[in-house]
């Protein structure tokens, strides 16, 4: 038998070695960014519902930066989507059936980008919402700030540092300690999620040019 000269170069020992760096590559970054989406979705449900109870939600006491959401769609259901994707196309290609998936390495580089976009406004929003400190009801007239007890943002600056200043909060209980927690922990995941989306963007275009599945 004489082979032929006009093989693909996607048979080459090196493509088929870089499709399956690229498809082992997505069946760990995909369940990866699955867990962080719901981490996101879950600790954005929290900030709205300070000690665990609706009330503050009902009345508009909650500070602009949890409201905006940005854990569920920047952090969240962007990233689902697009690890739903690379999950799926991951595993898929565990089995090697229907092995044409240049199409969905190209998809899962966009989808990725979208991730990687919506990850990074999530970063952004959680970082203001940190530094800006809850909204709360608290004293204006020991602060210098107004007169009376009012809802407000009382920590013009920076209250990180000195938890003495923690109690300004009357109400709800407990807010700030709440406010840092889960807007720490919604930067935390948001900078691991930019992170693997970037791994992904790049592990999808390595997909366009030498295939995505194992053992083709």
């Amino acid at each position: 038998v004489v082979s032929s000269p006009f093989l693909s170069s996607s048979s080459s020992p090196s493509s088929c070695r870089v499709a399956m760096c690229v498809g082992k590559c997505s069946r760990i970054v995909g369940p990866c960014l699955l867990a962080l989406g719901m981490l996101s979705v879950a600790a954005n449900i929290l900030l709205l519902f300070p000690g665990g109870t609706s009330k503050y939600l009902v009345e508009g006491h909650i500070s602009k930066q949890a409201r905006a959401m940005p854990g569920v769609w920047g952090g969240g259901i962007t990233v689902l989507l697009a690890a739903t994707h690379i999950t799926a196309v991951g595993w898929r290609c565990a089995g090697c059936s229907d092995c044409g998936t240049r199409r969905n390495a190209f998809v899962s580089a966009v989808l990725s980008k979208l991730a990687l976009l919506g990850a990074a406004a999530c970063f952004v929003l959680s970082g203001v919402g940190l530094t800006d400190g809850p909204l709360c009801f608290y004293n204006a007239s020991q602060h210098g700030r107004g007169h009376g007890i009012l809802w407000d943002y009382p920590f013009l600056d920076n209250y990180l540092y000195d938890r003495r200043t923690w109690s300004t909060c009357l109400e709800p209980e407990g807010i700030v300690a709440w406010n840092v927690v889960l807007f720490s922990l919604l930067l935390l995941v948001s900078a691991t999620e930019m992170v693997l989306a970037s791994l992904q963007i790049l592990n999808g275009c390595l997909g366009c040019l030498c295939g995505f599945c194992e053992g083709k």
